[in-house]
């Protein structure tokens, strides 16, 4: 028997769930929804081997997307927002080899007979048209086979893919670390011992501090405690010392968020810099917001400039950092990225000890409030901080970047690996199809 091309509705029926998965009720059965995971219920609406596809966007609000499909057998309940595919006569066609032809070639044969410009949805009647080959049923078990055993492979890959992926950001930190610590400059200290000790850093940084008051530059910060032995998380190398954030910087506050909300954005302007623009890599021009120079000029407190650095302190990217590079010109900051801005120190030492283990550990253990959780100035600006003298803080930085340059390189390989993984079972198909159904068109 030859392969054949048809349509779902010719060979299967196709009904709609019944439950509002909102109602629910916890019980014996499973229910299908559109997550990968199952619910359950306690009444069934099918007993059968069924392709259970979405009704709606996995994506939501203007975009057409099906992240998944199901596959389902025996007693099960359904969910309003999806349809159940079952075959007619399953001993011609098998719900199974359905499930891995319609999911792996969903993006294809699916996705584009979805509708609507807000709320996107894939009309059952479209689904019903969809073409498939259907090879006797010997060969659709061999292929269900075969798919299955591609998948179960391509699960162990992308579970190994995933363990490298934890591997390669802990050495990322283990790396910060390191730095902060003095254990990766341990032979450039051998190699450079008349240098100038941090503590002598600290009296320079304090003076031009006393300087900038007196200029009327700055305010005069009020003195803090100094640092108990029981705030001390690690030693350092001898040169080294620990200090105030504070007493490192020229300023350490907040930005504010212009009167007027988003009116106040313009299609021209000065950039007005968010949480979403803040990545530890560096400040990203997606999705920028542009304010005009008035504003800009009447936001003089959360001006930006070059060498400073930016910290997340609110929400889901609290504790993102960036250094804001020479020549990036004019901008101002939101009220949920705060500047700090270090006097006659490394600006890239100070990013680096953010965003390490001891950084990150005092960042998120200081945060403040219910709901929207903050990270309020005066706590920054107490954190005990690692300071090397200035010319180590240079060579901790080339160290960090060279090797975290050898971590991106392994994290473009280990993309690669995980883009060719996820292809593979399609790839696969696609050729299986494509050499037997000898050229059969989904349309």
């Amino acid at each position: 028997m030859a392969w054949r091309w048809v349509k779902l509705s010719e060979i299967c029926t196709l009904t709609k769930g019944c439950i509002g998965i909102t109602k629910a009720v916890p019980g014996q059965y499973p229910m299908v929804t559109l997550a990968e995971e199952r619910r359950s219920h306690t009444d069934y609406q099918f007993d059968a081997a069924a392709v259970i596809i979405p009704l709606v966007s996995s994506t939501g609000h203007g975009h057409a997307s099906l992240k998944r499909i199901h596959y389902q057998e025996g007693k099960f309940a359904l969910g309003s927002i999806l349809c159940a595919v079952i075959p007619k006569n399953p001993n011609e066609v098998s719900a199974q080899y359905l499930y891995h032809y319609l999911d792996l070639m969903k993006e294809v044969v699916l996705v584009p007979l979805m509708k609507g410009m807000a709320n996107v949805s894939l009309p059952m009647k479209r689904i019903a048209t969809v073409r498939v080959p259907v090879p006797p049923m010997s060969e659709q078990e061999s292929l269900v086979a075969m798919m299955e055993g591609v998948v179960a492979r391509q699960t162990d890959v992308l579970t190994e893919i995933t363990r490298q992926k934890a591997l390669l950001e802990k050495l990322r930190q283990a790396i910060l670390q390191e730095a902060i610590e003095g254990k990766l400059t341990a032979d450039w200290r051998k190699q450079h011992p008349d240098i100038e000790p941090a503590s002598e850093l600290l009296e320079r940084i304090a003076a031009e501090k006393d300087r900038l008051v007196k200029d009327g530059q700055i305010r005069k910060q009020k003195p803090l405690l100094p640092i108990r032995p029981d705030e001390i998380p690690f030693l350092l190398p001898e040169g080294w010392a620990w200090c105030r954030l504070v007493d490192l910087c020229e300023k350490i506050g907040s930005g504010s968020t212009p009167r007027g909300g988003k009116s106040v954005y313009k299609r021209h302007g000065v950039p007005f810099l968010r949480s979403q623009n803040i990545q530890n890599f560096g400040i990203v021009d997606d999705d920028i917001a542009l304010i005009g120079s008035e504003t800009h000029q009447r936001m003089k407190g959360t001006h930006v400039l070059p060498e400073d650095v930016l910290l997340n302190i609110t929400g889901a990217s609290l504790g993102r950092c960036a250094v804001v590079c020479s020549g990036f010109g004019q901008a101002n900051v939101s009220q949920h990225v705060c500047i700090v801005r270090p006097i006659a120190v490394s600006a890239d030492f100070l990013h680096k000890v953010l965003l390490s283990i001891y950084g990150q550990k005092m960042i998120f253990e200081s945060v403040t409030g219910a709901g929207r959780e903050g990270l309020p100035k005066n706590r920054l600006e107490t954190f005990p901080t690692p300071i090397a003298p200035l010319s180590e803080q240079r060579a901790i930085v080339e160290r960090v970047q060279a090797k975290l340059a050898l971590c991106d390189q392994l994290a473009a390989e280990i993309d690669k690996a995980e883009a060719h993984a996820q292809s593979l079972s399609t790839t696969i198909l696609q050729e299986v199809f494509g050499q037997e159904s000898n050229g059969g068109s989904a349309g």
